[in-house]
């Protein structure tokens, strides 16, 4: 990768000859390092202090052994991470991800890319990741709480509500965060807010499970009013997924008098030119635990195909992929364009590839990058933090209002960063430009510990 700057070259060179097997993660950093070179060039004691090496290498990294015991009474072994990578503006924020795919690379990635996530929310949270790659699929409920129990016995004793504070991820719903929160609480002997996503009657925030779908469509609603003078209204849409972004998208754009005709899984993806029926949706996949195609068979007029990356040569004006990283490829985003899309908001962890940002930027369809646009549900648990902190509540409308301010203010700072360092319009820019520079400025303050 070049970057036209010898000190951002040498970060990323070092990187790349220090983790050459962790792809995820150098794919991660060198897209911002190459956003940050205006900003290098423009700030002098940036390279004077380091700022670059010691943002892009953690400041700790935990990894550990997670035995437990399955319903046969045989011995199983997983491995855990957590990744604190950068708390200069706050205790370490992001997710716990349970999925066969989880290594290290792709826990730092997603920490990394938490720090400016995190930074971009206006909330006082740092960044990092953790998780596993068990695989809660197909185990039963005490399999999944044993493994819980084992995997926070070891956790327990790196996070606090004021060091550390996990959250849910893929693989890591209510029930899972339930199970970790109860063993925490029964080690430390404590009952704090060291978790969010935790359930309503220990805790949790009103609006947390709607938080990421929700964020996406204020953040992608005002990216269209302030950029095209457009809105959802009268618009088709297809998102990729089908857990809780997917189906929080999909209630939040149907609000906004868009009309949602796909939904995705990981075995193929059904198409509904009526509009997606969203209770039966949720009848499959939040009660029943199912698969999409299911719908094709309860819905007439409906139709399910094989393979899910066929969902992005589904005419529509706007595209929300929510369902994993890398999900749209250069291919996909050429039929995209080819379809007329206006727009493209990024719901799941970067799911599109460099190749097809560049496919939608020279088409100059409006592109909101993940870090930007999935920031809702970080920004709900930080709310969630607040309330616990205060022994508080909120209602419904008071989180969800405060939501839609917090995607609005984001939108504009990412906006205003691409202006300010001559890349308007450039969303990916300048999402990390103004998370980066929050945190930047912090690290400035506090000086170097040796």
């Amino acid at each position: 990768m070049e970057f036209g700057n010898s000190y951002v070259q040498g970060v990323y060179d070092g990187l790349a000859k220090r983790y050459p097997e962790q792809k995820e993660f150098l794919e991660a950093a060198g897209n911002v390092l190459k956003s940050l070179v205006p900003v290098v060039e423009a700030n002098p004691e940036i390279e004077k202090q380091g700022i670059l090496e010691r943002i892009t290498e953690p400041e700790r990294t935990i990894m550990f052994r997670v035995p437990w015991v399955d319903d046969a009474g045989k011995v199983q072994v997983n491995r855990g991470y957590r990744v604190q990578f950068n708390s200069a503006i706050g205790p370490y924020k992001g997710g716990l991800r349970f999925h066969p795919t989880v290594t290290l690379s792709v826990i730092k990635f997603l920490g990394f890319e938490q720090i400016f996530k995190n930074s971009l929310t206006t909330l006082p949270m740092g960044g990092g990741k953790g998780g596993s790659d068990f695989d809660p699929k197909g185990k039963s409920d005490a399999e999944v709480m044993r493994f819980c129990q084992s995997f926070m016995t070891e956790l327990s004793k790196h996070i606090g509500p004021d060091t550390d504070v996990p959250a849910g991820d893929i693989g890591v719903g209510g029930r899972e965060i339930g199970y970790m929160y109860g063993q925490y609480k029964r080690l430390r002997n404590e009952f704090t807010g060291v978790l969010t996503g935790k359930g309503l009657t220990f805790g949790g925030s009103l609006a947390r499970t709607e938080a990421t779908g929700y964020g996406l469509c204020y953040y992608v609603e005002e990216m269209l009013h302030c950029m095209k003078n457009d809105s959802f209204k009268g618009k088709t849409v297809v998102i990729s997924g089908a857990g809780n972004v997917a189906i929080y998208a999909t209630e939040k754009a149907t609000q906004l008098g868009a009309k949602v005709i796909a939904l995705c899984d990981s075995n193929g993806y059904i198409v509904d030119n009526n509009g997606i029926k969203l209770d039966v949706v949720k009848q499959i996949k939040e009660v029943e635990r199912g698969r999409i195609k299911e719908y094709a068979a309860r819905v007439p007029g409906s139709e399910y195909h094989e393979g899910c990356s066929g969902i992005w040569g589904t005419k529509a004006d706007i595209y929300l992929p929510c369902a994993t990283q890398n999900e749209i490829d250069e291919d996909s985003a050429k039929k995209i364009v080819a379809n007329g899309a206006i727009a493209v908001g990024e719901g799941a962890n970067m799911p599109s590839t460099p190749e097809a940002i560049k496919v939608f930027q020279d088409a100059g369809i409006l592109f909101s990058p993940a870090k930007a646009s999935n920031a809702g549900g970080v920004a709900v648990s930080g709310l969630e933090m607040s309330q616990n902190s205060e022994r508080l509540h909120w209602t419904f409308e008071e989180v969800d209002a405060k939501l839609e301010d917090i995607m609005k203010t984001i939108f504009h700072s990412c906006y205003d960063a691409a202006e300010k360092y001559g890349m308007k319009g450039n969303l990916v820019a300048g999402a990390n430009i103004a998370g980066f520079e929050k945190v930047c400025e912090a690290m400035l303050a506090q000086g170097i510990a040796y």
